[in-house]
């Protein structure tokens, strides 16, 4: 573990840190924040998963989530979208490779070597958070588009492990759209039903009626330019509604897929995990 950066920020401290990872076969880096109330005892942790292009800065520099995750006490931990580095397998688009992991773990080659992002978010990373920050048992998730997709499948295959997950702009249904079909058919194979597994409205509608049905809070911007042909919405808002599965779908006008959307929101959303995680 090496400190890159830290920050006086409400209170507590903005901290970039980095690690060797085992799961991705590369040095990892991963932003924290720590609330003050981190410095008298353990908080809860709520971990940000962001989405293409993005890595652990884009959250911490633009989101402004720091001030409210003072005012609740949560640790805010924002990893980077993908392995990195010269030997990492990488694609000359902007949505496969170095920066576009999709939280899954990759099970064709070149991508199977390193793309393991999933087993990384849920295993690796907590383990590490775990040892070197003062934190509760208790763990919330959240993201923004691909981050979104890889918060909502992670929360829906991991019950009993987070107590509120929420989401902007998730690719909700990674199987039936352009970024799914390019991401998963290179990292995942030509089987188009072992993609199943990694998207959120194909888990809600496969869920046993007496299993866990964490409610979902999805706010998603009218204006998204991605709106139609990449995230629709609507097919997790029906999904939902034929698992009988918890969803508050908020469409939110005049808003696109940027940053300036998240931090118009991201109080309302530390708010929603903070009654969860500390009930």
């Amino acid at each position: 573990m090496q400190l890159i950066e830290s920050h006086a920020s409400f209170g507590g401290t903005q901290e970039v840190w980095q690690h060797q990872s085992g799961v991705l076969g590369c040095d990892m880096r991963f932003g924290v924040y720590r609330p003050p109330q981190a410095a008298d005892g353990e908080c809860p942790v709520l971990y940000w998963l962001s989405g293409l292009t993005c890595t652990e800065q884009n959250f911490i520099t633009k989101a402004g989530a720091q001030r409210y995750a003072a005012e609740h006490g949560i640790i805010i931990v924002a990893p980077d979208t993908s392995p990195r580095g010269d030997d990492v397998a990488d694609a000359d688009s902007y949505d496969l490779g170095q920066g576009a992991g999709f939280y899954v773990n990759a099970s064709e080659s070149p991508w199977s070597k390193h793309y393991r992002m999933y087993d990384y978010v849920v295993e690796e990373l907590p383990a590490l958070v775990d040892a070197h920050f003062p934190t509760s048992t208790a763990r919330a998730i959240s993201g923004h588009s691909m981050g979104g997709h890889g918060a909502l499948v992670i929360a829906l295959r991991n019950p009993g492990r987070y107590r509120s997950v929420s989401a902007f702009s998730p690719i909700v249904a990674p199987t039936r759209v352009p970024w799914g079909h390019k991401a998963f058919g290179a990292y995942l194979g030509l089987d188009s039903e072992s993609w199943r597994q990694w998207d959120a409205c194909e888990l809600i509608i496969e869920s046993k009626p007496d299993g866990e049905k964490m409610p979902l809070l999805v706010d998603q911007g009218e204006a998204d330019e991605f709106l139609d042909s990449q995230l629709q919405p609507t097919r997790l808002q029906a999904a939902c509604e034929a698992a009988n599965h918890p969803l508050q779908l908020r469409m939110q006008p005049g808003h696109d897929h940027s940053y300036y959307f998240i931090a118009s929101f991201i109080g309302e959303h530390i708010a929603h995990h903070a009654k969860a995680l500390y009930r």
